[in-house]
């Protein structure tokens, strides 16, 4: 079964790192991330760690919090593109660049220029080139 990710406001990203190791009430905890009670409620019902006591109090350690906030962010990717692939934006995803070019912009600067393989419209996206002479490396477009 696939983990479902629950959506975060990026001030309970920012802040939850900086929780005391310590139990928050509910009360304390939505002052201090400023979102509503309810809201906290309901991330407690789909899965934030909490602690209820026998006078039915419900403690959440600050720690743990942060923890679960931080397992429910996405993965960043290493997105290294490639001379020859782009981004589309058309179909929204990398593409093999069909016949790219290099247009020299100014000093190290370039521009690759190409055709998506999908959509068949122009992708651009721009790059550095390498500490090589500009000359041997670069092919002009006029």
């Amino acid at each position: 079964m696939k983990k479902s990710r629950t959506h975060l406001p990026h001030y309970v990203i920012v802040k939850a790192p900086g929780l005391l190791p310590m139990l928050y009430k509910i009360s304390e905890l939505s002052m201090e991330l400023k979102v509503p009670d309810r809201t906290l409620r309901d991330w407690l019902k789909i899965g934030a760690p909490y602690i209820r006591n026998n006078g039915e109090g419900i403690w959440i350690n600050g720690q743990e919090f942060a923890r679960w906030v931080a397992g429910q962010r996405k993965p960043k990717q290493e997105r290294k593109l490639t001379c020859s692939q782009g981004y589309c934006m058309r179909c929204n995803k990398i593409v093999e660049l069909v016949d790219p070019k290099i247009i020299p912009l100014k000093g190290k600067l370039v521009n690759i220029r190409g055709i998506c393989p999908d959509c068949a419209g122009i992708v651009n996206r721009g790059d550095r080139l390498p500490n090589t002479s500009i000359e041997k490396t670069v092919t002009t477009v006029l």
